[in-house]
């Protein structure tokens, strides 16, 4: 596929503000029709989700109704919705090969909630397609950089 760095630059960045945002339904309209949405257990990245407990492994019907389900006020913890600030960096492609392109980058994500603020960190691994000439997410695998997930205990936000 003929992309640039830049224009993969200006997806993430866009993919940061609807999450920013809270637009959920438009952020799931990002991934390809077989997307997926993955962040493999801490400390092992390379986790088969058929035997290992994932904090999150959706396909695309599963990560619609978790974006749907995080704007309801039944979502507890997240309504009021929370305060995030999605940062991305060092965008690299990884490969440009036939119809994917990988690419990895580095992120961190900042959660303020009742006087509290999480932050998370870690690199996001995508593959990127074209679906209907648009740049579409088929899979993103968000590998967190941390020990545990202290002092927060859990991940209520996409990442």
């Amino acid at each position: 596929m003929n992309i640039t760095r830049q224009e993969i630059e200006e997806f993430l960045y866009h993919e940061a503000e609807l999450l920013d945002n809270w637009k959920m339904e438009e952020w799931a309209a990002l991934f390809s029709a077989d997307g997926t949405y993955q962040i493999p257990p801490i400390g092992n990245p390379n986790a088969d989700f058929k035997t290992s407990l994932f904090l999150a492994h959706d396909d695309r019907a599963r990560l619609e109704q978790r974006a749907l389900r995080l704007l309801k006020k039944e979502a507890h913890v997240e309504f009021p919705h929370s305060k995030t600030l999605h940062n991305v960096s060092n965008v690299r492609i990884v490969s440009n090969e036939g119809d994917v392109v990988s690419v990895k980058c580095n992120f961190s994500t900042y959660r303020a909630k009742r006087d509290f603020l999480d932050v998370y960190v870690g690199v996001n691994d995508y593959l990127l397609v074209k679906e209907d000439e648009e740049l579409k997410i088929k899979s993103k695998t968000v590998i967190l950089s941390l020990e545990a997930l202290r002092p927060q205990g859990k991940i209520s936000i996409i990442l």
